[in-house]
């Protein structure tokens, strides 16, 4: 098994696009913080026991003689000579967490098999290969997607769970000490090996490219820990997956390259709350390469000019990591960052003990955030079908939230769970859930309504267009309030007593009264702007449009009757900036740093689309530290200058624009913008109150004719594959009819919902 690229010695070279912002290195606090850090990630059982991890070697070993015996048999199958048969090889590659160190107990291995150019993809690969894993007694769970953006071969090897790729490339003979971070491997190979080869190629040159890897893989871990508490780790869901959140964590690595982990997660918050978005993350330039593979490019690539967090692949050819992201997710995102920098900013100033990691990686209660959800439920015959179901569904929920923005003009937004839930008295079933809430900080129109009835339809037609549908296979979409929710989505299937949950804020608030702190505000003061305006005129805080869609009543109408409940909030905390002390050398330098990230990466002198939020933190010495501050003045401009690299280059007029080319062509979007322009007038004459129609739950099943789609295998993709499945007579779907189910939202005046019960 192959391991290139453990050793990243840069020989004193820069490592990134830019200067690093501080070169300044740990204190003893950071020592401590990150020893507390350390024992917290082993406490929630990150790190896999000795045991397991010499079982995956084996595992590994075991999988590199399989391949190699493979290649032989079809070698000599094929008609080769003896000598060609005695040379022929194929090696296997490590990819994802693995191979980047980050993996935890039970994780899946991502693996590639390199093969030679005679050793095809559909006959060998999926024929010979396969056939042999299924005769071997330890191999279990075997399932090959050959149809998938990335095709893979998925089982378990001795209970251990294997994504296997293959790259064909044009070498008759697959050498031993084979470097597969060369670009000219890459020569005459089809689309589906370029995408194989470059998961390998990318984490083995994110390695290359940080200056400490274990002080990176261990704020990998962090933060990998951090997202999916906060619930915004998935890639299929429009939020980041694991490569995302490397790519990040390893830019933060490059401008602190000195720095501990505990420094590191800190000024990742820091950094990325004031990140002026669309503006790339990269982490290296950009080559244009000389084979002709077409790099991310927003000046010359239409699509790549409606990536809303462009995250960049270091390796050839680079691409958008994160085109998934949404308006809504991107929005979500930002607000956890907030959070996440006013955390580490408070807990650094106050040093109190209590304040321990658990504050920052508190998990967010889904749930409770909001007061309207939608419901996809989603069922199968049997154990096949429901995986292949599962899977294919979970590939298209994206569109959902992308259609529903586009289709209210981004007022309604959409707040996608991450996962899905079991209910274990229904067999091969499961339910995914988006939160729901009227876009913040905009005036409500006199009987506005949302109707989405026409976008689930659309949606549904699409989902059901799937090739393989079978028999059983139904998709359900319903509304569901809050106190619907249904009791299998909570642990031990037990729904929670609705107390009072001790959140970050109200922690924060208990810290400053015992601390008896007379002006609490030196400490931490809330201000956190919405967009809403441009330049420098001030945006509404979270907190004032929380209580402001607070007064705003809804009611759910139904057969049985009609109930009433609140909009939900933004977000469970309120965003602030932070005033802290400085509390060494090294905190009154990034103090500075801060100057200058206000001065130059203020999101302000951005406009943002699509509903973004806006948001912005500094940390502001008090006066004592300035003459301190003042000593490192040579130090400050030479990071301001950092900091305006950082938002430099060809790349810094790219603005992001709402994705119309990821969806259906221009004349269907006219259509449903036309249905909800009508949707908009008629609610004006009827009852004005803010509501939520349903007049039934929105259901389908198998149906649909086939489509030339197939189901995205799961495996991250660094690569858009096409959103929009053309129905089978290549017209667009037909308008919905009045008697279709309906899924309305329908939001008025304070004057006229002030009136209704809670």
């Amino acid at each position: 098994m192959a391991s290139p690229g453990l050793s990243n010695r840069n020989n004193g070279k820069r490592l990134g696009i830019t200067e690093p912002i501080s070169l300044g290195g740990p204190t003893e606090y950071d020592v401590i913080k990150t020893r507390e850090l350390e024992k917290y990630l082993q406490d929630a059982r990150l790190y896999e026991s000795q045991e397991e991890a010499v079982s995956r070697e084996e595992v590994l070993g075991r999988l590199d003689q399989i391949v190699k015996i493979w290649v032989k048999t079809i070698s000599r199958t094929k008609g080769l000579n003896e000598q060609l048969v005695h040379e022929a090889n194929a090696k296997i590659f490590t990819f994802g967490s693995y191979r980047l160190g980050v993996h935890g107990p039970g994780a899946d291995i991502d693996t590639l098999c390199v093969g030679p150019r005679h050793a095809t993809r559909e006959e060998d690969f999926f024929g010979e290969l396969q056939r042999m894993l299924s005769e071997m007694p330890e191999v279990t769970e075997l399932h090959p997607v050959p149809d998938a953006h990335v095709p893979v071969m998925k089982f378990k090897f001795s209970g251990v769970s294997i994504d296997l790729l293959y790259a064909k490339l044009s070498l008759w003979v697959i050498p031993e000490d084979l470097d597969i971070s060369q670009d000219s491997i890459l020569q005459n190979a089809d689309e589906q090996t370029v995408r194989s080869l470059n998961g390998c190629r990318v984490t083995d040159q994110i390695l290359r490219l940080v200056p400490s890897i274990q002080n990176f893989r261990t704020t990998l871990r962090c933060m990998r820990l951090w997202a999916k508490r906060r619930g915004v780790y998935s890639n299929v869901a429009g939020f980041l997956g694991g490569i995302n959140w490397a790519l990040l964590v390893a830019r933060i690595c490059q401008l602190y390259p000195n720095a501990l982990p505990n420094m590191l997660v800190s000024r990742f918050f820091r950094v990325y709350t004031q990140w002026r978005w669309p503006n790339p993350v990269m982490l290296c330039a950009i080559e244009e390469g000389s084979l002709g593979l077409q790099v991310w490019d927003p000046r010359r690539n239409p699509k790549d000019k409606y990536h809303l967090m462009p995250i960049i692949t270091p390796a050839y050819p680079s691409m958008n990591s994160s085109y998934n992201v949404s308006s809504s997710t991107l929005r979500i995102m930002l607000e956890e960052f907030q959070r996440g920098n006013e955390i580490c900013e408070c807990l650094q100033a106050m040093e109190a003990n209590k304040a321990d990691w658990d504050t920052l990686f508190e998990s967010y209660d889904f749930f409770e955030a909001y007061k309207n959800y939608l419901q996809i439920d989603i069922s199968a015959e049997n154990a096949d079908d429901f995986r292949k179901w599962k899977g294919w569904v979970e590939s298209r929920l994206r569109q959902l939230t992308l259609k529903i923005e586009r289709h209210t003009y981004g007022m309604l937004q959409c707040h996608p769970h991450p996962g899905d839930f079991s209910d274990k008295s229904r067999p091969f079933h499961s339910s995914y859930f988006m939160g729901l809430q009227r876009k913040q900080g905009v005036p409500v129109t006199e009987g506005e309504q949302f109707d989405i009835r026409a976008t689930v339809e659309e949606f549904k037609q699409s989902v059901n267009l799937y090739t393989l549908l079978e028999r059983g296979m139904e998709i359900r979409v319903s509304h569901v309030k809050r106190r619907n929710i249904p009791n299998f989505v909570f642990p031990g299937e037990v729904r929670p007593l609705r107390l009072s949950k001790v959140t970050w804020g109200s922690r924060r608030g208990s810290e400053l009264k015992v601390s008896g702190d007379s002006q609490p505000d030196k400490l931490c003061e809330g201000k956190t702007d919405l967009d809403g305006s441009d330049g420098g005129q001030k945006r509404k805080r979270v907190d004032d449009n929380v209580e402001t869609n607070s007064r705003y009543a809804k009611s759910l109408h139904l057969s049985s009757g009609e109930v009433h409940a609140a909009s939900p909030p933004i977000s469970n905390i309120s965003s602030c900036s932070t005033k802290c002390e400085s509390m060494d050398a090294n905190k009154k330098v990034d103090d500075s740093i801060a100057d200058s990230l206000e001065k130059i990466e203020n999101p302000a002198d951005i406009p943002y689309q699509n509903g973004q939020i806006e948001v912005s933190s500094r940390c502001k010495p008090p006066n004592d530290s300035l003459p301190a501050a003042a000593n490192t003045s040579s130090s400050k401009e030479a990071e301001k200058m950092a900091l305006g690299k950082n938002m430099a280059g060809p790349y810094v007029s790219h603005q992001a624009l709402p994705e119309l080319d990821e969806l259906e062509d221009d004349s269907e979007h006219g259509h449903q913008v036309k249905d909800f322009s009508r949707n908009m007038k008629s609610s004006q004459m009827e009852p004005s109150e803010e509501s939520v129609s349903v007049s039934a739950p929105v259901n389908s099943s198998n149906g649909a004719g086939p489509s030339t789609d197939s189901y995205n295998g799961g495996l991250e993709e660094l690569e858009p594959a096409e959103l929009m499945v053309p129905s089978s007579n290549g017209t667009p779907p037909e308008p919905v009819a009045q008697k279709k189910s309906i899924i309305r939202l329908n939001f008025t005046s304070l004057a006229k919902a002030s009136g209704k019960s809670s």
